[in-house]
């Protein structure tokens, strides 16, 4: 257990998600003398009952900024699975002076201007913009756990947690100043075996070989934290070293 040099990691989960994800991760970094924080976004998980369609990546974007500021944390490993690859780029472009990492698991890679549902699959687009549709005009029925090749012995759990998700999270526009750019280490992370045609590796094959910037793999489904936590709390220790 190492106490002499603790780190501060704050973990943003991904669309559907909420802290819970993060549990497994979490203990293993405390036990290794780690501050975490695991904030849960508006609107979804145990802050489901916030959800509006005023709900949007600006809000998300927020929630995370506020809880560096208002806990004045600094020399942060900032991490972001998935949709949470949108907030955490917001953030860190606010934040750089406070992020000393960024890590993005299996995570969306925006540009300034785009927002995700530019950087989905079509289908997957059109899809979500149904299911809001059907559902109440502003919410988006969660993906599957068996879809995000979860393994099947957490599949149930996952499935009963996930939560819909506020449309507006998709459809707003990301603004960045480029101050991202002076966060000293970033690291993507990329699951091998997510379900096929999503098209994260094209994240990674983006910043493969960049300055700053170093590529890693696990062998496993979307939801790495869930899937091979161990593996993962490795990862994010290793861009804090």
């Amino acid at each position: 257990m190492n106490l002499k040099q603790p780190k501060t990691f704050v973990l943003v989960h991904g669309a559907w998600h909420g802290a819970w994800c993060y549990s497994r991760v979490e203990d293993i970094l405390i036990r290794n003398g780690h501050r975490v924080h695991t904030p849960t976004l508006t609107g979804v998980g145990e802050r489901s009952h916030l959800t509006s369609p005023k709900v949007n990546l600006s809000t998300h974007v927020l929630d995370v900024a506020n809880l560096i500021r208002y806990r004045d944390l600094s020399d942060i490993v900032l991490v972001g699975h998935s949709y949470a690859g949108m907030v955490v780029t917001a953030v860190a472009d606010q934040l750089a002076e406070s992020i000393a990492a960024l890590v993005y698991l299996d995570a969306f890679l925006p540009q300034d201007g785009q927002c995700l549902h530019d950087l989905a699959p079509p289908a997957h687009v059109e899809a979500q913009v149904q299911s809001a549709t059907e559902a109440n005009g502003y919410t988006v029925t969660p993906i599957t756990a068996a879809a995000f090749n979860v393994n099947e012995a957490d599949r149930a759990w996952v499935d009963r947690l996930c939560t819909p998700q506020p449309l507006a999270t998709f459809t707003e526009r990301i603004k960045l100043t480029g101050r991202i750019d002076s966060v000293p280490r970033k690291t993507y992370v990329l699951a091998t075996r997510n379900h096929p045609g999503v098209g994260f590796d094209r994240f990674r094959d983006a910043v493969a070989g960049k300055l700053h910037w170093e590529t890693r793999e696990l062998a496993c489904g979307h939801d790495v934290m869930i899937d091979l936590p161990q593996q993962t709390a490795a990862i994010l220790m290793a861009a804090a070293a």
